[in-house]
């Protein structure tokens, strides 16, 4: 059963999330401030963690930051009545994976959980299926059933990279410092040019498409 964190400091919120996410089948944990949940997430095992921006002691931003700085992988939801377009950016600088304004639908919440931590069971494997095309970073390769193609390094990572969440938005300082490195001292824009190689590329041939995310970057969707 995955455990999920909640971290808000308001407890009317903690208790209908926890209510809802129990009744799905999750176990939860409540946390009133970010500092507690800190703590929380590094005393047991945690799947996924949805948080609050405004909180006492340790807000949003810098809880958002810790738990990335511990797990690249962790799963986070932000949860919060903040709605600004430059705050929705800045979370998802930090690394959250999805953002969920207030007030919210629980059935809504409880579709993003699920599809949050199927993405996060998918990307934890060097093998990636998206539609008719598979990746395999083990070996480098792309295959469309039987067919094998060759990508240039970085426009695989890149790919890869995308494909490990599909559906999460990735700014382009994001998949700069990931595909490219955090000393990568050239264009950001070197990101629009190898997205547009790979929508060449995969166009007419694959079940998935790289969309632009207007104010934030980018993000691959597998289309059913």
């Amino acid at each position: 059963m995955p455990t999920i964190l909640v971290a808000d400091d308001d407890a009317n919120i903690r208790k209908l999330v926890s209510f809802f996410l129990s009744k799905g089948g999750f176990a939860t944990i409540d946390a009133a401030d970010g500092k507690e949940a800190l703590s929380i997430y590094t005393s047991m095992p945690v799947d996924l963690v949805i948080l609050d921006l405004m909180m006492p002691v340790m807000d949003g931003w810098a809880l958002c930051e810790e738990l990335r700085r511990a797990n690249p992988d962790l799963p986070l939801l932000m949860l919060t009545a903040r709605s600004e377009t430059w705050e929705k950016v800045q979370a998802f600088q930090l690394g959250t994976n999805d953002y969920l304004t207030k007030p919210f639908d629980p059935l809504e919440l409880m579709a993003r959980v699920k599809a949050l931590l199927k993405r996060y069971r998918i990307g934890s494997t060097q093998i990636l299926q998206l539609g008719n095309v598979t990746l395999n970073r083990q070996t480098y390769k792309v295959m469309r059933g039987t067919e094998s193609f060759t990508l240039p390094l970085r426009e695989f990572e890149l790919l890869y990279k995308l494909a490990e969440l599909p559906g999460q938005v990735y700014t382009r300082e994001q998949l700069i410092d990931q595909v490219w490195g955090i000393h990568y001292t050239g264009d950001d824009r070197t990101i629009d040019v190898h997205i547009k190689r790979l929508r060449e590329r995969f166009a007419a041939i694959s079940d998935f498409r790289i969309e632009t995310v207007r104010g934030l970057g980018y993000r691959l969707e597998v289309q059913q």
